[in-house]
């Protein structure tokens, strides 16, 4: 029988990383195993001004992004049917494959959740695949989780309001 003590769900809190926290917590309710949801911020990472930042703006604007990403795990994790020990908030900076890969090795994860937005060709080659590389290099077996075709249709064709972003 398989033993699952540790589940990882790393989320961006788009609607796929939704339904992977969904998938993670039953799991954790199954096994009655820990839920460790994590965020990985690395939004000044991909602009163009974020090199130009005096170092305490650009460190303090990394520790506001973190803050905020640890709020909205806050609300991922009161949206499970878990005890609150059994859930595990953590946020990180960075890569976000690397920072999942990371986590994964130094908490003993036994499996690790990805939600996966279906990108395919030209938006493929652009923004890579998360979910991708973590499946290609964790530590530990990967269960990809992605939205119904619909939504996975419109996250394709209108990325900021499918997610919410304004």
């Amino acid at each position: 029988m398989i033993a699952l003590k540790n589940i990882l769900v790393a989320t961006d809190f788009s609607e796929c990383s939704v339904a992977a926290v969904r998938q993670g917590s039953a799991l954790a309710a199954a096994f009655d195993a820990s839920l460790h949801l994590l965020h990985v911020a690395n939004a000044p990472l991909h602009e163009p001004w974020a090199g130009y930042t005096p170092g305490a703006e650009f460190v303090h604007l990394i520790r506001r992004v973190e803050a905020e990403g640890r709020q909205q795990l806050e609300k991922a994790a009161g949206s499970t049917d878990l005890r609150a020990e059994q859930v595990v908030l953590a946020t990180a900076w960075g890569d976000p494959a690397d920072e999942i890969l990371k986590y994964a090795t130094e908490h003993a994860v036994d499996l690790a959740v990805c939600g996966t937005h279906g990108r395919r060709g030209w938006d493929h080659l652009i923004m890579g695949s998360v979910a991708e590389r973590v499946l290609r290099l964790a530590p530990c077996p990967v269960l990809t989780v992605h939205v119904s075709p619909t939504v996975a249709r419109r996250t394709l064709t209108r990325p900021a309001e499918a997610v919410g972003v304004r």
